[in-house]
């Protein structure tokens, strides 16, 4: 049954009504329909009866046909009987399911009059005051829902920011040897530099040094200024400050120019950058080492680690300026004497002439010689020597 509550309450009875009057006038077509049932059968009986007198005159053939005329009849009156009764009784199911759709509308009807409505209204007002109540409540509790979302949040960036900067750690680590990572931030980083000094003990036999070396490891720390967070540099501090790394720096800072092709994953600045200073400490203690080690001799020895300059301080208060060739003591670049100079005040000037003489000399000797810091200095010795009994 479609839903009422549309249609206007009035034409809902008024329609009732007219279903009421409609039932009450097919009880009284049925009354008239029987009456005229009893006055059809009562003429048929008087037909018959009048009939009756003139079929006993009749031949039997011709009563036989009227017979089988009349029982045919019969049988489509019978037949007709049966579909009206049929038809009767659809009808009163109908009505019966009629009158059960009628009463549930009334009751439906009766539900939705004014006092139910009003009813109504005051049970969804009381439920509306009630969620008002409960609105500031509700209010609180999703405040505090979204302060609880947000130091949530707050901890998932912490937490990745961490996990960015120990996948940073792990990725320079990995790229670099003897290397930790102590503090890492945007714009710099702060390493722990470990440097194993090799081959020391037969740089030391080759310069005639005859001490018992045990491996020796240098610990500096390093902090880089980067580029805008990049692993480009920009600035570079070590601990303690005994190397000197400025050719370093420039040429890290210009690594993007100079080699423009290289992967950045695979050979960044500072991968290259750390790598060279490491070399550079680990030539630098090995000067340092060879140095130290012969000041037990005959001649003391200062190294000037920025400009690869080893002064010898020989007999009459004459220093030797001796440059050092790359990759000395490691490498077979023989040593070359570049000056003379004297450390006495109330010492003659060594004269231009005598200068040159003193550097041609010196640098002419066999390159066996001049791989020897301690034999070199002992040759220029000789050499000064030689050249002062000849001015004479």
């Amino acid at each position: 049954m479609s839903e009422p509550a549309n249609i206007p309450l009035n034409s809902l009875i008024s329609q009732i009504g007219e279903l009421r009057n409609f039932e009450i006038e097919e009880l009284e077509d049925d009354k008239l329909l029987s009456d005229v049932v009893d006055e059809v059968e009562n003429k048929i009986n008087q037909t018959f009866s009048e009939c009756s007198e003139n079929l006993s005159s009749l031949p039997n053939e011709d009563l036989n046909k009227f017979l089988e005329h009349l029982k045919k009849e019969l049988g489509e009156v019978e037949s007709e009987n049966a579909n009206f009764e049929s038809e009767i009784e659809r009808c009163m199911e109908d009505n019966t399911k009629l009158e059960s759709e009628l009463h549930s509308l009334l009751k439906f009807i009766e539900s939705q009059s004014p006092e139910n409505e009003k009813e109504h209204m005051q049970m969804d007002v009381s439920y509306l005051a009630a969620d008002q109540a409960d609105f500031p409540l509700k209010t609180l509790s999703l405040s505090h829902q979204i302060e609880e979302n947000k130091t949530t949040l707050k901890s998932m960036e912490d937490l990745d920011t961490i996990f960015k900067r120990f996948e940073a750690i792990e990725k320079i680590e990995d790229t670099l040897t003897g290397l930790t990572v102590i503090e890492i931030e945007e714009c710099s980083i702060r390493l722990s530099l470990k440097t194993y000094i090799p081959f020391l003990e037969s740089v030391l036999s080759q310069q005639g040094i005859e001490v018992p070396i045990e491996p020796l490891e240098m610990n500096h720390e390093i902090i880089i200024e980067t580029v805008d967070g990049s692993l480009e540099l920009k600035n570079v501090e070590i601990f303690p400050n005994d190397v000197y790394m400025g050719e370093i720096i420039e040429a890290a800072k210009s690594f993007r120019q100079l080699y423009p092709r290289f992967s950045i994953e695979a050979r960044s600045s500072l991968e290259w950058f750390v790598r060279r200073v490491q070399e550079r400490i680990a030539l630098s203690s090995l000067r340092q080492c060879v140095v130290k080690n012969s000041n037990k001799l005959r001649h003391s020895f200062e190294y000037l680690d920025r400009e690869d300059i080893i002064v010898a301080h020989i007999v009459g208060e004459v220093d030797a300026l001796i440059k050092l060739p790359q990759g000395w003591p490691l490498s077979d670049l023989a040593l070359e004497l570049i000056s003379l100079k004297s450390r006495s005040q109330h010492s003659k000037e060594v004269s231009l002439s005598f200068l040159c003489t003193i550097v041609e000399m010196a640098n002419s000797l066999n390159s066996y010689v001049r791989k020897n810091i301690s034999n070199f200095t002992d040759s220029i010795e000789e050499i000064i020597m030689q050249q002062m009994q000849a001015d004479r």
